[in-house]
């Protein structure tokens, strides 16, 4: 107790000349750092105009160099294949084009096929999608019942035709309906076209439109690769679709080629992406840079989380479904002083077939190997459990895919976090329970004892500890723990002038290394 206090003592009279140089190293350091992070770091060639010395710092001088065969030579402008992937999934390349859209939200009514989430929600969602995309307006929405969503035509005939009657006098009240969108995850070919003959309109479905979204958010060349992957599947299941039936043929056998041939491509690419992340992370793993990812449902707020415990001015969180589409890496500190990188994520959302997400795969093994998984939840939204559950299934299936599950068990180190606290009381909503954290990026209540958790559970994965060791001053063990460790405090030692005591965090394996070169050697 006596040495406890006294060193709490010895810290609190730290001299500012002291104070100084750590600060003035750290916050160096972590200048460096959150510049050349900010960048997309799947695009090498975006480091080559930062001259910070401390950019080598996270990922090496040899990564400002080029990547070799990759995406930049891949020209994914194609007249040929515009054409072929507008007509299978009704999407156009620019999204100038105003839409008034009909939004029917199909359900099962009963039995093992119906939907964990109730048709209310599962009809606000299909509408936030709609409204996320530029002059496309929702004229009318509506939830339709039914005991399959397997059948050829989807609906009855007597609902067709309620449908039909509904669209008649949407038209007649002076609303020009332009579009339908049935919010099923994928409609058949045959489906789709029998239903624009029965409604005169173009007809699509969950994942068309969620492709528009994506295409318009797609910036980086990464992005873009990963949105035209995602696109391929699907034509092709329209052409599975069409086989056998008496349908129009919309591929020709150039076509199909081309369609191959550019499946070729995408595919290699994403594997020189995914190799060059493998890169990257080994290089962060040699700088022992702790890694936590952020995961969540769309629009939960990672983002927004990520500038509440960075304090990074320069991130813009959006209000809009699949804004981030690029993960990127943000440096910040833990109440330890230790230096994380928090990653953001994709978003997940519920009824997005499974081949268009593993087009993200490449992207989202950064969050599955992470120290640590937060999971961030829209705790305001009245479906979150479902969303939460969502998310969870979602991951599980992809680190099993990837292959990641044998080094890294489903699920384990994430931390549950209950965001948009404050706007519980606004919407009249009970403060839930079996959440870990309960936080709010816009207030940021609750964020201190998020990091503190997120510090305790990094100690623990990473197996680094917190000590206080007593050196000589100005000796070299001081620059060598500045080097080696994270460096928390430093303070004169009140019983020898000629040493001072350096509060640091770091690994066992680093323990031993300063034990074997200064410890053991000289008492050799």
């Amino acid at each position: 107790m006596a040495t406890s206090l006294m060193v709490r003592q010895c810290l609190r009279g730290t001299t500012p000349i002291m104070r100084g140089m750590f600060w003035s190293r750290t916050i160096g350091k972590l200048e460096g750092v959150s510049a050349s992070l900010r960048c997309k770091y799947t695009d090498a060639s975006k480091f080559k105009g930062f001259k910070g010395k401390h950019k080598a710092m996270a990922f090496g001088d040899d990564e400002e160099q080029d990547r070799g065969p990759g995406s930049e030579r891949f020209d994914l402008e194609d007249a040929e294949y515009d054409a072929v992937v507008n007509s299978a999934m009704r999407v156009q390349k620019r999204l100038q084009n105003e839409q008034n859209v009909l939004v029917i939200q199909p359900y099962v009514k009963w039995g093992p096929k119906k939907s964990g989430s109730q048709p209310e929600y599962q009809l606000q969602e299909a509408e936030a999608l709609v409204r996320s995309l530029p002059k496309w307006r929702v004229e009318h929405s509506l939830k339709v019942p039914l005991e399959s969503l397997e059948k050829k035509q989807l609906f009855g005939a007597g609902k067709l035709e309620e449908l039909k009657t509904i669209l008649s006098d949407l038209q007649t009240s002076g609303k020009l309906i332009t579009c339908i969108f049935i919010s099923k995850g994928t409609l058949t070919l045959g489906q789709k076209q029998f239903l624009e003959q029965q409604f005169k309109l173009p007809v699509m479905d969950r994942y068309s439109v969620v492709i528009q979204i994506l295409r318009l958010h797609a910036i980086s060349t990464e992005a873009k690769l990963q949105v035209a992957m995602a696109e391929i599947p699907y034509i092709w299941s329209q052409m599975k679709d069409q086989e056998g039936s008496k349908g129009r043929i919309y591929l020709t056998e150039s076509q199909k080629q081309m369609l191959r041939l550019r499946e070729r491509k995408l595919k290699n690419e994403l594997a020189t992406i995914r190799s060059h992340r493998e890169l990257l992370r080994n290089k962060r793993k040699q700088k022992a840079y702790p890694i936590v990812a952020v995961v969540g449902y769309t629009n939960a707020g990672k983002t927004s989380l990520i500038k509440a415990l960075t304090e990074e001015k320069s991130l813009e969180p959006k209000d809009q479904l699949f804004a981030t589409l690029d993960v990127t890496a943000h440096a910040g500190l833990l109440p330890c002083k230790l230096e994380v990188l928090f990653m953001d994520t994709v978003g997940f959302m519920a009824d997005i077939p499974t081949g268009l997400i593993e087009c993200f795969v490449a992207t989202l093994e950064d969050a599955m190997l992470a120290d640590v998984i937060v999971h961030v939840q829209d705790v305001s939204h009245e479906n979150f459990l479902q969303q939460k559950k969502h998310v969870e299934t979602t991951l599980a299936s992809l680190l099993k895919s990837s292959g990641v599950a044998q080094s890294h068990p489903p699920l384990d180190n994430v931390i549950n976090v209950g965001n948009k606290v404050d706007l519980l009381a606004t919407q009249g909503i009970k403060t839930p329970t079996g959440i870990q954290h309960l936080v709010s990026s816009k207030t940021l209540h609750g964020m201190h004892e998020l990091l503190e958790e997120i510090e305790r559970k990094i100690l623990e994965v990473t197996g680094r500890r917190k000590i206080i060791i007593r050196v000589p001053m100005g000796g070299s063990e001081v620059a060598w723990l500045y080097k080696n460790a994270a460096v928390t405090e430093t303070a004169a030692d009140p019983e020898d002038s000629q040493r001072m005591l350096v509060s640091a965090v770091i690994t066992e394996a680093k323990l031993q290394q300063f034990r074997h070169q200064f410890v053991i050697s000289r008492k050799g």
